[in-house]
């Protein structure tokens, strides 16, 4: 289990520890599953940490340039921004998430979901092969995996 916690710490859990004792214990690809997490956080959180990159991009061009530039000139700065798009970004990974864990979860025609294929997310080993385990409810561990002190950009 040391070497389940180091890899935990390596990619920078909080609870490493509690995070391999789960996946040791209760058989559940914890590891797997916070890698796919930080990912997505990694994701989230660029919006913040790169604002002032697409803030003037979008300015320039962009389906959400008018709007960029609207927010821009009514004093909103580019960490401002960044923050707004950093939690549109979190939510919508919560719902990609959601959705991963409930195919049925959208909005369908009658008749239509006994229909059409679903999908599971499951590990892999190192080497690629598959281990017959799901990461499941990844929504209900994406605000427990919410880095402790992302790089914000601040005052701009």
């Amino acid at each position: 289990m040391d070497e389940l916690a180091e890899l935990f710490e390596a990619l920078g859990a909080d609870d490493a520890r509690g995070w391999a004792e789960s996946e040791a214990e209760d058989g559940l690809p914890q590891l797997a599953r916070y890698r796919l997490l930080r990912m997505v956080w990694q994701d989230i959180d660029a919006w913040a940490q790169t604002a002032p990159h697409w803030v003037e991009a979008y300015r320039r061009e962009g389906v959400a340039g008018g709007a960029v530039e609207r927010a821009v000139r009514l004093g909103l700065t580019p960490a401002e921004l960044g923050e707004i798009a950093r939690e549109v970004a979190r939510e919508t990974a919560f719902g990609l998430l959601q959705g991963l864990d409930d195919p049925a979860r959208g909005d369908l025609p009658p008749g239509t979901q006994e229909r059409l294929p679903g999908w599971r997310l499951a590990e892999l080993s190192p080497r690629g092969e598959p281990t017959g385990r799901v990461l499941a409810a990844l929504h209900e561990d994406l605000n427990e995996t919410e880095p402790q002190s992302p790089t914000r950009i601040t005052g701009e």
